[in-house]
């Protein structure tokens, strides 16, 4: 039997379908109320370097067993290992616990972006100047985040355990991107093929997300090859039904899950973006279930789940 890392690695390597459509969520912050557990991401480590060793293994080990026990009761094939502390040296040693506990059943993926996302307010004027008066060195910034990128990846390689980088850097509105796309090929493109063919080269999946609607960008983001494209943001504008018909061939497809539905919309409306996510991205392959963002705090636990319901029931390849 296929173990879930295996279907996930079929659809980023769009090999022929069969069972079950793979699941992931980049984060399910739903913790508590699953397991009655703080999510890792939201713990205050401020402490960590006065805990002792066996302190520091047990917090390390309870952060392993809510990955793996989110990845069991939800059915995901891939989980994304988020650490905190963030240094590399407890990266390494999450990702071992994570192993340890799952005995390698799951795709396991760190975030791993390094080019400019969409600047925060304090300094959104201050890079938009900067574009038009320090062009070369702006650039020259990029290429240092990405040549750090593959430092640390080369270090993450060395030690195994890690299949794959989320990309995760931002770079668009629900409008179309903070970038214009000429802007975008100038100061992200080169940044972003670059990274992923440094990732790959160390034998690394990619999965490149940006919430937002992308279709102004998305002929650079297809060109730059990541394994598959998340979350084909339906609050953007994006359709993955023409996306598919599009790109399908060459990528990966992840996502398209409406978050505004799962968030505040009718029980309908979700099922609704369940069935067309599914339907619009299943042909051939290539696709993997999730919603357009992640379960994040706040959203009701039930409505994941009805969500599942739909892809339990009509997310499976017939033979």
């Amino acid at each position: 039997m296929m173990q879930p890392r295996d279907s996930f690695i079929a659809a980023l390597e769009k090999a022929p379908p069969a069972g079950r459509v793979p699941h992931f969520e980049l984060v399910f912050f739903l913790t508590m109320e699953a397991f009655g557990k703080v999510h890792p991401l939201h713990r205050d480590y401020r402490q960590w370097d006065q805990m002792s060793a066996s302190e520091k293994s047990l917090q390390r080990a309870d952060m392993a067993d809510i990955y793996v026990r989110t990845a069991e009761r939800f059915e995901h094939s891939a989980i994304f290992v988020h650490p905190n502390p963030r240094s590399p040296e407890e990266a390494m040693r999450l990702v071992d616990a994570v192993l340890d506990r799952s005995e390698g059943r799951y795709f396991l993926m760190m975030h791993g972006d390094a080019t400019f996302a969409i600047p925060d307010g304090d300094s959104m004027v201050d890079f938009s100047v900067r574009m038009i008066e320090e062009p070369g060195s702006l650039k020259a910034e990029a290429a240092a985040l990405v040549d750090d990128a593959l430092a640390r990846a080369e270090v993450l390689s060395r030690h195994g355990g890690i299949d794959g980088f989320a990309l995760c850097s931002d770079y668009c509105f629900n409008v179309g991107p903070f970038l214009s796309p000429a802007q975008f090929g100038e100061f992200v493109t080169p940044c972003l093929k670059r990274l992923i063919a440094g990732y790959r080269e160390m034998g690394f999946y990619t999965i490149k997300h940006t919430d937002g609607n992308i279709m102004p960008i998305i002929d650079q983001l297809v060109e730059a090859a990541p394994d598959a494209l998340h979350s084909l943001d339906p609050q953007g504008g994006v359709d993955i039904a023409e996306v598919k018909r599009r790109y399908g061939s060459e990528i990966c497809l992840a996502g398209n899950v409406s978050c505004g539905a799962l968030d505040t919309g009718t029980d309908e409306e979700v099922i609704r973006s369940a069935r067309h996510a599914l339907a619009s991205g299943m042909p051939a392959g290539g696709y993997i279930f999730s919603s357009s963002n992640c379960i994040y705090t706040g959203m009701r636990l039930a409505r994941y789940e009805l969500m599942l319901d739909v892809w339990r029931k009509e997310g499976n390849y017939t033979s």
